[in-house]
């Protein structure tokens, strides 16, 4: 977790440096305030006893200790969120950036809701680490130190019992607590990244459920994760409950000290009455910042196994990398296979062996076959989104293996079966294609995708909003926003993995009589188990037994 988190903190130093002398101050501000809050009052009781007390400099110190305490806890509070709320922001990036280097194959080894689960759930559980854990903490020992060498100059006896008790209270007590923790906390972690999970199935398949009049098996499987995450979202609670117990009688036991040593000095005459009941109430006081320590540290359990979860992903090492020194794709050349071998890892019969594929400048190939024969297989390789064990997949003489990944991408363009529809609008989702596309670039695309019509038809056109994987489309309507989209880029070369996947016929059909026209003077490798219509590609492939015939 620590390595995890050690370089994000390094990055935000200054933002999390500000929030920790912000909650010293906090702190010294609360303390001094029942420090002087305690003098006054004795020395007010006094002098209505007939002493003399100069009550104008308390008075005048609860007014301004008051005014520094509330400024700076809101402060602090302000600073130490942004602060985590940053840092946080970093690390989801840098989860996300460790996603986009892995490889189709890799992420498939991933639930959605998983993926999803570590991305918010497990990245939100580590801004306790900071806020509940190491800034207290930290508070706690450099205002408790403090707070004893003041003490400690009146009375050196209670200075040295406080500064153990607040060690007992601040470190020995979260320490504990955070061994008997991890248990439940990971048990809170798992059983929420479930939970997460269960949500987006049960959402994304409600119309299957629905169908199916299986609703109430799926509130019962809710409910089931629902009771997990309460029964270790209590076992934290408790814990934590233990421990501020515990720290309550670390308290009372810095409190007994004060007065064992304080009353003998107060008979001797070496420290006054107000002086002591301020000593009193300032003991007190400091012990008030080891109640989020424990409230951080009996979910530092989550925290960790959020982290061990996140590091999964940072860690992982993609199947595909670029060379050292990439070379430069030609602008102009065919795209050729040769000897193409693959087989997935830990089965022994390939999926391809010895395919031979020449893909010229403008020229429509379709690639047929049944399900499972290896037509996205084939469609990866020649993307470079996996490497064959043998053959080469070459694009103007230059192998795509020592070519930069980034500029492979930009020369071929790939719409896949499960193209998604993204939450949105029109606009938003033809960008994702072109960041920098004009007005007309977007229209121009539409119109190849034979969707520019229906889109003029919208109240609001391009910011039409589509809704979560294009509720607001019809099948082919949202297929031909990926096409469009796909269409966009400036690739040269387009990949149609089975493109009118769940389409019904007739409009199946019409998207690829419509192809020709859409991409116009682009290369195209249509892989598809439809009926192709005649003139939607120059010739047809069949891919049978791993062979290209």
């Amino acid at each position: 977790m620590w390595g995890l988190l050690k370089k994000l903190y390094v990055r935000r130093r200054g933002g999390l440096a500000g929030a920790f002398f912000l909650a010293l101050l906090t702190l010294a501000a609360g303390v001094g305030l029942l420090g002087v809050s305690g003098w006054f009052l004795t020395g007010a009781a006094l002098a209505g006893a007939g002493a003399i007390f100069n009550l104008f400099v308390p008075s005048s110190l609860v007014r301004g200790l008051s005014f520094i305490r509330i400024a700076s806890r809101y402060a602090e509070r302000l600073a130490g969120h942004a602060a985590t709320l940053r840092l946080l922001s970093d690390l989801r990036g840098s989860v996300f950036r460790s996603l986009l280097r892995l490889t189709p194959r890799q992420l498939s080894r991933y639930r959605a809701g998983d993926l999803v689960a570590r991305l918010t759930g497990d990245v939100d559980a580590l801004d306790a680490v900071f806020l509940f854990v190491i800034m207290p903490v930290a508070t706690a020992l450099v205002g408790g130190a403090i707070f004893c060498l003041v003490l400690g100059y009146h009375l050196p006896g209670a200075g040295l019992a406080v500064a153990g008790a607040l060690l007992v209270a601040s470190v020995l007590v979260p320490w504990w607590l955070g061994r008997v923790a991890r248990r439940s906390g990971e048990q809170a972690q798992a059983s929420a990244a479930a939970l997460r999970h269960a949500v987006i199935e049960t959402v994304e398949g409600h119309v299957d459920i629905a169908a199916l009049h299986v609703q109430s098996q799926a509130c019962e499987h809710f409910a089931v994760f629902c009771g997990q995450l309460q029964q270790a979202r209590g076992g934290q609670a408790r814990l934590a409950a233990y421990g501020l117990w515990l720290v309550q009688a670390a308290a009372g036991a810095a409190v007994v000290a004060v007065l064992w040593f304080g009353l003998p000095a107060l008979a001797a005459g070496q420290v006054s009455g107000p002086l002591l009941a301020g000593l009193l109430l300032a003991t007190l006081g400091i012990f008030e910042v080891a109640g989020p320590i424990m409230r951080g540290v009996s979910r530092l359990g989550a925290a960790r196994a959020a982290a061990r979860r996140i590091g999964e992903l940072t860690r992982a090492e993609p199947d595909l990398r670029d060379p050292a020194e990439p070379q430069a794709l030609p602008e102009h050349g065919e795209l050729r296979a040769q000897g193409l071998r693959f087989a997935y890892p830990g089965r022994e019969q390939a999926v391809l062996d010895g395919v031979d594929l020449m893909l010229a400048p403008g020229e429509r190939i379709g690639i047929v076959g049944p399900s499972g024969s290896g037509k996205s297989t084939l469609l990866h390789l020649l993307l470079r989104l996996e490497d064959p064990q043998a053959g080469a997949v070459t694009l103007g003489g230059c192998d795509l293996r020592h070519a930069a990944q980034a500029d492979i991408h930009r020369r071929i363009a790939l719409l896949s079966q499960d193209s998604p529809v993204f939450l949105g609008s029109l606009r938003s989702n033809l960008l994702i294609g072109a960041p920098e596309a004009d007005e007309a670039a977007l229209w121009q695309a539409l119109a190849s995708a034979r969707l520019a019509d229906f889109t003029r038809g919208l109240p609001q056109g391009l910011d039409t909003w589509v809704g979560e994987g294009g509720a607001g489309l019809s099948a082919g309507q949202a297929r031909r926003l990926c096409l469009a989209r796909v269409l966009l880029s400036a690739a040269d070369i387009i990949l149609l993995d089975e493109p009118t996947a769940g389409l019904d016929r007739p409009n199946e059909e019409a998207f690829l009589g419509d192809l020709a026209h859409a991409c116009a003077s682009r290369a195209v490798v249509l892989a598809t188990h439809a009926r192709l219509p005649e003139g939607a590609v120059h010739r047809v492939l069949a891919l049978q037994d791993g062979h290209l015939i």
